[in-house]
């Protein structure tokens, strides 16, 4: 190997693919120092819990106590604080990293286009409304047909974004169609859901479910000349993300992060865009009609993006009555001081 190249994998993938911590951890970003750094609404709830983290949580409440006063009722305070929270943690994430963050519109929202509209221009404005330029966030929006239409409405508009929950091809190509900035494919979920499906324990690496699936996208989206962005998404080893080095970027956890800069060799891309438009893939039309096919005929995609939905779901759900019962103790607090 040259004496030249960087030793750890880590260092090696930084050459070849953007790395994104996947995490709402604020002190494991600034340990890692990723490009840019995703989260996810169970992401924000685990965040929102660690007591590090508190003084964000106390300091969105009591501002939105503040702003619609102390008659308001506690639902409307904790419905105003549980918007800004994902911002707060946006706006220090965005302190640290370079580049950008992806923000989620609320999950419960994922078959509506109008609405999800809606919450993306909020989460913007409150974005810019700190100094924060649209073009260092990402909307994080599921890639429903409804989401996808709402994407190309925000990419018309100099809103970029992020289409997460992508298990199929056909959201893929659909993403695609819609000039969304970006997506990302979930490989640990794919690859849970083939195990549970077939029975079996583990896939080599290279014959990984998930890490076939993105290979297929990043080939397809390179062949015809998308400027989509791949984010390789949700990874359960090592070996997925050694597989899918080259992809445009990877959004990796803490600890994985950790394993790759502590082990060292010789990594080799996988992925490269000029193998890729060599690729013998016929091209596929997409329109709803073709979408609703594909995706009935696609049992994984179909069960992990329904379960995935309801997932992040249940995540804002257990956050707002989190936000509720501190909001509660903020404001005994108050009374026995005064």
């Amino acid at each position: 190997m040259p004496n030249d190249l960087p030793t750890s994998f880590l260092d090696q993938l930084r050459k070849m693919t953007v790395v994104v911590a996947d995490t709402g951890d604020i002190h494991a970003i600034e340990m890692v120092k990723p490009q840019d750094a995703t989260t996810n609404p169970s992401l924000i709830t685990a965040a929102a819990q660690m007591l590090q983290y508190q003084e964000i949580v106390d300091e969105t409440l009591l501002e939105a106590r503040a702003e619609l006063g102390k008659e308001a009722p506690s639902t409307d305070v904790v419905s105003l604080a549980f918007d800004r929270l994902a911002i707060a943690f946006g706006m220090r994430i965005l302190q640290i990293i370079p580049g950008r963050v992806s923000t989620e519109v609320d999950a419960r929202l994922s078959y509506n286009t109008e609405a999800t509209l809606e919450k993306a221009h909020y989460l913007i404005s409150q974005y810019e409304a700190h100094g924060i330029s649209r073009d260092r966030v990402l909307i994080k929006i599921a890639a429903t047909w409804e989401g996808i239409k709402a994407a190309e409405s925000l990419e018309k508009e100099g809103i970029h974004c992020n289409l997460t929950l992508l298990f199929g091809l056909h959201q893929a190509i659909a993403c695609a169609e819609a000039g969304v900035k970006l997506i990302s494919p979930f490989v640990g979920r794919i690859l849970d859901w083939h195990k549970k499906d077939t029975g079996r324990d583990s896939y080599p690496a290279a014959e990984d479910p998930g890490v076939v699936s993105v290979t297929r996208i990043y080939n397809y989206y390179k062949k015809f000349g998308y400027k989509t962005e791949i984010m390789g998404a949700s990874f359960r080893n090592m070996g997925e993300i050694v597989e899918l080095a080259g992809c445009d970027l990877l959004t990796i956890s803490p600890a994985l992060l950790d394993e790759l800069q502590h082990t060292e060799g010789e990594l080799v891309r996988k992925l490269d865009p000029v193998i890729a438009a060599q690729s013998d893939i016929s091209k596929i039309l997409m329109d709803k009609a073709t979408f609703e096919a594909m995706h009935a005929s696609d049992r994984m995609a179909s069960e992990k993006l329904d379960e995935g939905i309801k997932g992040f779901s249940k995540a804002l759900v257990t956050l707002e009555e989190l936000l509720a019962e501190r909001l509660s103790r903020l404001e005994e607090q108050s009374l026995v001081a005064v």
